[in-house]
């Protein structure tokens, strides 16, 4: 029953607060703090992000407006534009960071028996970056070019209900192949990227570690053919090899043998070279892995276009990594709801019902049911559907 309670804090409460307060305790977050808590700083940024308010005014602005409904909400400290400004600036960025993790862990183990398309017993993960772009004049710490400034946020993508697995932020510059080392992989899953991760020394450490990669090989890769397997040309493979590498240096970092996969896309006419330490799975399997690797692009799109994380409240480091963290948290937040309530709408109708209807005093499963809601946004047709499960 939600006891005349809002939706809003009927969403929040599937965010355990017990693993919140952990967060905060574990780096002093309400230390010498009086009255505006972490837990209200989350609260605020929360209701930002699924109203899509504009600005630290248009925060304060709408809250003022409704000061009743604050108690209700779970916010016990005042709300003003220079208190959460201020928040922002100080408040540590990983007690959010880490929050989100929790949530992640949460949402992966509830999506975990979703259907995958390519029909494979392993876990399947995309990883990529996107740069999150900042005007330096505002942002002067996030120069990574002479004319640019921003940040990369570095997502490695359950393809398993998209749920985030991982999620790192760093600077502009930082080299993608870098986040290999980041990671701890998984003995037996898939990952896939593209051809801005590959290193082969960090390549060989994902062999080492029993787990599967599938990525592209450069124009200059040179190789040492060992032994080539029949292929059904009719399906737009050319050949499926077993090659060593050819250069010494290269092989140094490299010994064992690769698989190397060419592929011509019929719908697109372009010629692909595929390469990966499996040599079990079919080889048009192969080729389907790396185009689900679509699917972390999109989740790209989709969060830029629905969350707030291209204006900020803040200008500093910490206030923009704390914006970022927290979207995140709301985007896995929903999703959580979505698959504890069994609700049918997609996320984009879940979140456009929630901007409209947050103060709204009704049970939650009732009123994202969808209502007779339907998405009218008419997708590009080049485009694939992220969440259309």
């Amino acid at each position: 029953m939600h006891q005349g309670r809002t939706l809003f804090s009927q969403l929040l409460e599937h965010a355990s607060r017990f693993a919140l307060d952990r967060c905060i305790r574990r780096y002093r977050g309400n230390h010498r703090v009086r009255t505006f808590s972490c837990r209200d700083q989350f609260l605020v940024m929360a209701f930002a992000q699924l109203t899509y308010r504009e600005s630290l005014r248009d925060i304060e602005a709408c809250l003022s407006a409704v000061p009743d409904q604050l108690y209700h909400m779970g916010i016990r400290g005042p709300v003003t534009r220079s208190t959460l400004a201020d928040a922002n600036e100080k408040r540590d960025w990983r007690i959010y960071a880490d929050f989100a993790q929790v949530l992640i862990s949460e949402a992966r183990r509830l999506y975990a028996g979703e259907a995958l398309d390519l029909e494979l017993g392993q876990t399947v993960y995309a990883l990529d970056s996107s740069t999150i772009e900042l005007c330096i004049g505002l942002f002067p710490w996030s120069r990574y070019q002479q004319h640019a400034g921003g940040v990369k946020l570095h997502t490695l993508l359950d393809l398993r209900g998209n749920i985030p697995a991982y999620a790192c932020i760093t600077s502009g510059s930082f080299p993608d192949r870098n986040i290999l080392d980041e990671l701890v992989p998984e003995p037996g899953a898939i990952y896939v990227f593209d051809r801005a991760y590959l290193d082969f020394r960090r390549l060989y450490g994902l062999e080492k570690a029993k787990a599967i990669f599938v990525t592209r090989a450069k124009s200059n890769f040179q190789y040492i053919r060992r032994y080539s397997a029949e292929v059904d040309r009719s399906t737009g493979l050319v050949c499926d090899q077993t090659v060593l590498l050819k250069i010494a240096a290269t092989a140094a970092k490299y010994p064992v043998p690769l698989r190397r996969i060419r592929y011509n896309d019929a719908e697109s006419g372009r010629r692909y070279v595929f390469i990966t330490n499996d040599f079990t799975l079919p080889a048009l399997t192969i080729t389907k892995i790396y185009k689900a690797r679509w699917q972390i692009e999109l989740f790209f799109k989709w969060i830029k276009q629905h969350l707030r994380i291209k204006a900020f409240y803040g200008r500093s480091p910490n206030a923009v990594r704390t914006q970022i963290w927290i979207a995140i948290s709301v985007y896995v937040l929903v999703a959580i709801v979505r698959k504890r309530l069994d609700l049918k709408p997609d996320l984009y109708t879940l979140l456009q019902i929630l901007s409209v209807h947050i103060f709204q005093q009704t049970a939650l499963q009732q009123a994202l049911s969808g209502g007779g809601y339907t998405n009218t946004s008419l997708p590009d047709s080049n485009q694939l559907q992220l969440f259309n499960f």
